[in-house]
């Protein structure tokens, strides 16, 4: 018998998602002032809601979004740095 055909089964494991999803959600709010990696966190945390409900997957593409734009910024930053006239220049002899 599948999870979903069963009532019972599907509004249990509907729960057990939310909870967890919740859970993981709320753990990246709060590593995004504590050390740890938020951002991750919250994307985790919205891909586990976005399993069974709708609702969450605006947010986790919204998310996934911002994630891809920070990095491609850390990245440019971190050439910029380390470019021919960046931070490694500077120890060359």
């Amino acid at each position: 018998m599948r999870m979903h055909s069963h009532p019972a089964l599907h509004w249990t494991w509907q729960i057990l998602v939310g909870v967890v999803g919740t859970i993981v959600l709320i753990a990246g709010v709060i590593m995004c002032v504590t050390p740890g990696p938020g951002i991750g966190g919250i994307i985790m945390g919205l891909a586990i809601l976005a399993t069974e409900f709708p609702w969450a997957r605006r947010p986790l593409r919204l998310a996934r979004r911002w994630a891809v734009k920070a990095t491609d910024r850390a990245l440019r930053a971190k050439r910029r740095h380390l470019g021919p006239h960046g931070l490694l220049s500077r120890f060359r002899k």
